[in-house]
């Protein structure tokens, strides 16, 4: 999609925003799963992440999981929906400084996931760094297309591409992975980069060996938000899990709580049988237009 085919739309979508959810809940974002689509523009996600790491880490936790969609349209990143473009040159571009701007054929709209987790490690970091008043350094490592020398603002101590050798630089310092892959290379790379002590998040990983909710190795998931078919599953530390049905007007509605984590087939069941209970055939977000 070209950009000066979307322009009036990127219009749109802008107008939507600002008109629809200008007020985040409280100062940690509130406590129900983020706005669609406002909660990646107006800094809830943000606050609720932080806010979530924050308790975790406090209640001594130090093995953490961070997991939801990088940008408003995930399956449609490589297409650039207008949603995905107004977070780029919105947000994304301007927090993390990037050199340029958003532009089209720029390294930030070609790899607008990869960089947008660079934008969310920024705003989770003084979670995990003691606060943005002062606190232990955080570095950040990724795995992802980045190009680390375009990104003047990263708002933490230090970025690296992730290497399978640590920096003597990196030793004792918080980290944040972004996206490091299966989930037997996390206890590896924590092993050469970080101490039993000291946080280690894991930060939006795409990859998993597990048809199921969260991680298998016991890290804490302390944001956690995942679109299922008919709806989406929503965790922010130390609160339940919640499943919620995403109705055809494209609002939503909790249907259920776990005090534990539960299987992501008895959630995307539930799910899918009250929307087909309900609305039969006339709940697809595709044929509606819903992205």
């Amino acid at each position: 999609m070209k950009w000066h085919s979307t322009s009036f739309l990127l219009l749109t979508v802008n107008v939507y925003i600002c008109s629809t959810n200008a007020f985040v809940p409280l100062v940690d974002g509130g406590k129900n799963m983020p706005a669609l689509y406002n909660g990646w523009m107006n800094d809830q996600i943000a606050k609720q992440a932080s806010t979530a790491v924050g308790k975790a880490i406090a209640s001594g936790v130090k093995q953490i999981e961070v997991n939801f969609p990088p940008v408003p349209n995930v399956e449609e990143a490589k297409f650039g929906t207008p949603l995905n473009q107004l977070f780029g040159t919105k947000v994304v571009a301007r927090e993390i400084g990037f050199t340029g701007g958003y532009k089209p054929g720029s390294d930030v709209s070609r790899q607008l996931i990869a960089y947008s987790n660079m934008y969310w490690a920024k705003k989770i970091a003084p979670a995990i760094g003691g606060g943005i008043m002062g606190g232990s350094k955080v570095t950040v490592l990724t795995a992802e297309a980045v190009n680390l020398k375009l990104i003047q603002n990263s708002g933490v101590g230090r970025t690296a591409s992730l290497s399978p050798r640590a920096s003597q630089e990196f030793q004792n310092e918080a980290v944040i992975v972004v996206n490091p892959g299966g989930e037997e290379q996390w206890e590896r790379i924590r092993a050469v980069h970080a101490s039993d002590d000291i946080p280690f998040v894991i930060l939006n990983n795409a990859y998993s060996t597990t048809y199921d909710l969260g991680n298998k190795r016991g890290y804490e998931e302390a944001y956690f938000l995942k679109r299922i078919s008919k709806g989406w599953v929503f965790r922010a530390f130390p609160g339940p899990w919640q499943a919620y049905l995403e109705k055809p007007d494209g609002n939503v509605e909790l249907l259920a709580s776990y005090k534990i984590k539960p299987s992501l087939k008895e959630v995307a069941t539930a799910v899918r049988e009250e929307s087909f209970k309900r609305y039969a055939m006339g709940n697809d977000r595709w044929m509606s237009g819903r992205l």
